[in-house]
């Protein structure tokens, strides 16, 4: 059967990848090629993130997971193992999906930061996303397919379509409960961090503190400035973001910036993964992407199947 797959950032390309290597005949379209996708921005690591409650999102998560787990153990793909710690300026119990983790521990007072009066440690898939995207696309031209650059004004009638263009559904379908959730991080020359840290922000706040390594950089973040569409970077943004991290890990302060990111995530109050007729949306993961991707793609193929 021929599929067309609309959307190339981590959603797109993952949903892609399972369902030509299950034997489908897969196009994808993009109007942005993967490098220049909100995916390219994010973090990532894996975790439940910027999400409203959905029964759903478990599966889609632990299967995501058991996927990331056997990626880590190949350094091409970007994705590795990596622990770290959360924490939180008032008394707070880990989300339920940290609490999961097999090493999963809540951290001694002597462990905490100054400031900061709760916190727990877990290890956890962290992905270098412009790495792991170039890994998805090898991986689905392997399969025989490649990535078609054009933007997509309408739904097409044919063939079997699946709709994975993020915060551009709210145009395309359209779906107004779709919003973008813009985030902006900054890269830097990694000065010898080798942990993530992160703090809990689970009440809904535009401003987030995060420090990501990945190897010889590390990513410093971030903002959820929900219903903001620009994509040029602040400075005065960058600024409040290496300031808040340095906060946190002095080390920070003066590591030479090497990037700034931008990228719109796509909020939704749930995720909309169903069939309706000859489409299949896969949208609205809002800053979870990356962590629901294999389930939804598992999912995508359960509905095309049938």
């Amino acid at each position: 059967m021929d599929v067309l797959v609309i959307g190339a950032g981590v959603s797109g390309l993952t949903t892609a990848v399972r369902l030509a290597e299950a034997g489908f005949r897969v196009r994808v379209r993009a109007d942005q090629p993967p490098s220049r996708t909100t995916s390219a921005a994010a973090g990532a690591t894996w975790g439940l993130h910027l999400i409203g409650p959905d029964t759903r999102l478990a599966g889609w998560a632990w299967r995501t997971h058991a996927v990331l787990q056997d990626l880590a153990k190949d350094p091409d793909t970007g994705v590795r193992l990596v622990s770290g710690t959360e924490v939180s300026r008032t008394p707070a119990a880990a989300p339920d999906w940290s609490q999961a983790l097999a090493d999963f521990r809540v951290c001694r007072p002597d462990e905490l930061l100054d400031g900061f009066t709760s916190g727990w440690r877990f290890t956890t898939p962290v992905v270098d996303m412009p790495a792991y995207l170039a890994y998805l696309t090898r991986r689905l031209a392997a399969a025989g397919t490649a990535i078609e650059p054009g933007a997509v004004g309408e739904l097409p009638t044919e063939p079997l379509v699946v709709n994975c263009t993020g915060v551009g559904a709210r145009g395309l379908v359209p779906d107004p409960d779709v919003d973008a959730v813009r985030g902006q991080v900054v890269v830097v020359q990694n000065p010898g961090i080798d942990e993530f840290l992160a703090e809990d922000t689970r009440e809904e706040t535009t401003e987030l503190t995060y420090v990501i390594p990945h190897g010889g950089h590390v990513l410093l973040g971030g903002t959820a400035e929900r219903g903001r569409y620009d994509l040029d970077p602040d400075p005065a943004t960058a600024t409040a973001i290496v300031a808040r991290c340095a906060a946190m890990l002095p080390a920070l302060r003066d590591a030479p910036v090497l990037e700034h990111r931008v990228g719109l995530r796509p909020g939704r109050p749930t995720v909309r993964l169903e069939r309706d007729g000859h489409v299949i949306h896969n949208y609205g993961h809002a800053g979870s992407g990356v962590s629901l991707s294999w389930g939804c793609a598992d999912e995508v193929l359960a509905l095309a199947t049938h």
